[in-house]
């Protein structure tokens, strides 16, 4: 098996159990806490996103890319000196932010969005910043030697310390207001990334191929060329990244600005606004390990075939990516789409989210698809214009967010609508700009089958659920219509051979068991 294929799949079953573990953290918040502390919680969060984009600088992505290509040519100083630079960088700018963060936090609470109360979480979330400044370098390092093994396995590490620790934290800190029980959770995010940094630098200690402290601030010093390089990935890709935390942090001040003007209370709109992000989002990306866990792989294996000049190995790669993301995409849809009332009222205890699920899930096939696509523009060194894509969709998500939610017969609706709008614009933008750089083939087949698939595997879901299985215990009858769904769909998938006996070969243990289902 190749490294790509290994690495993809080590993530894939990584990205799974993260997901999960991650998505039962998020129902554990959303019962702990409710949609109010869900929205403080959502509000505060991407402050956190844009302070960490800024201190990355788009580096874990450089890094990846720059080791894999040095490691092409065997050079380990050049490594080594990568990676110090890197860490310089990366410390050097989450000293200066983290306490930026802490005086501006009551500024930020009390004249943008609208609830003061939005302090205590914003003040929790800090003491991450420098933790994740070196955690993304290390899973860049070693994403770059296509040992997504650490990486992998930190992510697991963090999700089971956040889920142990939320409930606890929560339940003690409730009696004194929800503000303080979204700042526990908060809170337990940093306890799992300080763990999960743990495991990785032991793991970077064992697998090292060089001494790192020795001439440390030597190589500090006669690293400027090596910083030129890494910048000239890193920056075009801190500024896509930049955009989107950017209009992710823009995002719930506009929503709040303009639930205000639609005449919304401030409570209220914290509410709303946590339902759309904080209950129907997370279920809504919990399939996007699989596009997550390509995007990852990708970069290295296309940034080292790309600079081989082997323009066929990099169309198949991406070919590959983008059909796997297609199908998974389409099924999560299909399944969100017709169980939405069903699915929210077992995870969360309230189906209010689910106009949000079922509007927005159709739309969420390009958000899969997006992934690959991102991931193959920076690797083909085209993040500058992936930069632009970005700042387009992210313009046009606030207009309409501003637009409509502004008004009082869309409100909270009105930045569904944004977000609908941005994902199918970008993926459309980074697709164009892809087919300019290498004249990619297009193959309508997968697609269109993909399409016709989705019609009487939906049509018997929903037949099985509201007709076929009323009598059944409501949860029993949602994971029973799930797997008929699921079962029926990826039947056809491989009777009209959208995943070939070979590609599912490939696969450990699911592979295996796909093919003892489908080709025995």
């Amino acid at each position: 098996m190749s490294k790509f294929l290994k690495g993809t799949m080590i993530l894939l079953a990584a990205g799974l159990v993260t997901r999960i573990l991650g998505f039962i953290n998020r129902i554990v918040v959303a019962r702990s806490i409710g949609e109010e502390g869900v929205g403080l919680f959502m509000m505060a969060f991407p402050s956190l996103i844009l302070v960490i984009s800024i201190i990355q600088l788009g580096l874990p992505v450089a890094i990846s890319k720059c080791v894999a290509e040095a490691l092409s040519k065997q050079d380990e100083k050049k490594v080594k000196k990568i990676l110090v630079v890197s860490l310089s960088t990366t410390v050097g700018l989450s000293i200066i932010f983290t306490p930026l963060l802490l005086l501006l936090a009551p500024l930020l609470s009390d004249y943008l969005f609208t609830d003061s109360r939005i302090v205590y979480p914003l003040l929790a979330m800090t003491p991450i910043i420098p933790i994740v400044a070196i955690s993304s370098v290390l899973r860049g390092y070693f994403q770059g030697r296509q040992n997504m093994k650490p990486a992998a396995y930190s992510q697991v590490l963090e999700q089971i310390v956040r889920i142990s620790l939320v409930a606890f934290l929560t339940a003690k800190f409730l009696p004194y207001g929800v503000e303080y029980a979204a700042a526990a959770a908060m809170f337990a995010n940093v306890v799992g990334e300080l763990i999960s940094l743990f495991y990785l630098l032991t793991m970077f200690k064992l697998k090292k191929h060089f001494k790192f402290r020795k001439n440390f601030f030597q190589s500090v010093k006669s690293g400027k060329s090596t910083f030129g390089e890494l910048m000239e990935v890193a920056l075009p890709t801190t500024g896509g990244r930049l955009i989107g935390s950017l209009s992710w942090f823009v995002e719930p001040i506009v929503v709040a600005q303009s639930l205000a003007i639609a005449g919304v209370a401030s409570s209220l709109a914290t509410k709303q606004y946590g339902e759309l992000t904080g209950f129907a989002l997370p279920l809504l990306m919990l399939p996007s390990f699989v596009t997550y866990s390509l995007s990852t792989s990708l970069v290295p294996a296309i940034s080292e075939a790309n600079y081989m000049g082997n323009t066929r190995l990099v169309e198949h790669r991406l070919q590959q990516a983008l059909r796997f993301s297609f199908i998974t995409g389409a099924l999560s849809a299909l399944v969100l789409y017709i169980l939405a009332d069903p699915l929210m009222e077992a995870l969360y205890g309230t189906s209010h989210a689910a106009v949000f699920i079922k509007f927005l899930a159709p739309f969420f096939i390009f958000s899969y698809y997006q992934a690959p696509l991102q991931a193959t523009l920076q690797a083909l060194n085209l993040a500058k214009a992936a930069m632009y894509n970005s700042l387009i969709g992210a313009i046009l998500k606030t207009a309409v967010i501003f637009i409509f939610a502004s008004q009082e017969q869309f409100g909270i609706m009105g930045a569904a609508a944004g977000i609908a709008v941005s994902t199918v614009l970008v993926t459309m933008l980074h697709y164009a700009t892809i087919m300019k750089k290498i004249n990619m083939s297009i193959h309508i087949r997968p697609y269109l089958f993909t399409f016709l698939i989705m019609v009487p595997a939906g049509f018997i879901g929903h037949y099985s659920y509201y007709q076929l299985l009323s009598g059944m215990d409501s949860n029993l009858k949602l994971i029973a219509t799930i797997l008929i769904i699921t079962i029926l769909f990826v039947s056809l998938t491989f009777l009209f051979k959208l995943i070939s006996k070979e590609e599912a070969r490939r696969i450990p243990l699911f592979g295996r068991l796909l093919l003892i289902v489908f080709f025995r």
